[in-house]
């Protein structure tokens, strides 16, 4: 009995040792001079600055094209919406959404800014995602700490404010620090999913059917 015992405590060991050894899952979500946004085995993502090692996993150097990193001794070099799982790089596996278009031929969805829920208004006709200052007091968005611009509105110029979202959902499809505006009053009435977001799309469109997938 007792030797069982032994064999169970040092099976287990070694378990835990295997375990430990693995790779991290290292997903690349933002690029930017001297950092990226990280999601490191599936955590919620966090922005690393070049030098800094967050659970084994160290930046190297980044900029907007990619990201070098320092996984296991190893060094790996990742794009936007690269990925990397038990020390071998992969891309793909990003989410879809299938949207049907409403009576008005619009396509609009629930989805998510910050992790507040919100409606969204396809709009390939907008640069950014844009919404209201209204709902974005709703929504929690700091737009104030934005940067001031001026904007052109189905009602003439308006005043604005440029800033990222941390976060935009629709769907299985998540993206990080999107540019957004975020427009003084009322208007518009619901959030538009602009090209900020669209860009990084497949967009593929039957009849009054269009299905979106992640591409980066």
């Amino acid at each position: 009995m007792r030797r069982f015992a032994q064999y169970c405590m040092a099976f287990s060991c070694g378990l835990v040792a295997a375990l430990s050894a693995q790779s991290a899952d290292v997903n690349v979500v933002g690029l930017f001079s001297g950092k990226a946004l990280v999601e490191i085995d599936r955590a919620a993502p966090k922005l690393m600055s070049a030098g800094q090692s967050h659970h084994g996993v160290k930046l190297l150097s980044a900029d907007s094209a990619k990201a070098e990193f320092q996984i296991d001794g190893k060094r790996v070099t990742l794009g936007l919406g690269q990925s990397v799982t038990g020390g071998a790089p992969k891309v793909g596996g990003r989410g879809s959404i299938t949207l049907i278009a409403d009576g008005s031929g619009h396509f609009v969805t629930d989805g998510s800014i910050n992790g507040a829920g919100t409606r969204f208004l396809v709009d390939t006709g907008a640069t950014t995602v844009a919404l209201s200052s209204v709902e974005a007091k709703r929504l929690g968005v700091r737009y104030l700490k934005g940067q001031p611009t001026m904007v052109g509105t189905a009602n003439g110029t308006a005043r604005a404010f440029r800033l990222k979202l941390d976060s935009v959902k629709v769907g299985e499809i998540t993206l990080y620090q999107v540019d957004a505006n975020v427009v003084e009053g009322s208007s518009p009435t619901i959030v538009l999913l602009g090209m900020s977001f669209l860009n990084r799309m497949q967009m593929k469109r039957e009849g009054s059917t269009m299905v979106l997938t992640q591409q980066y």
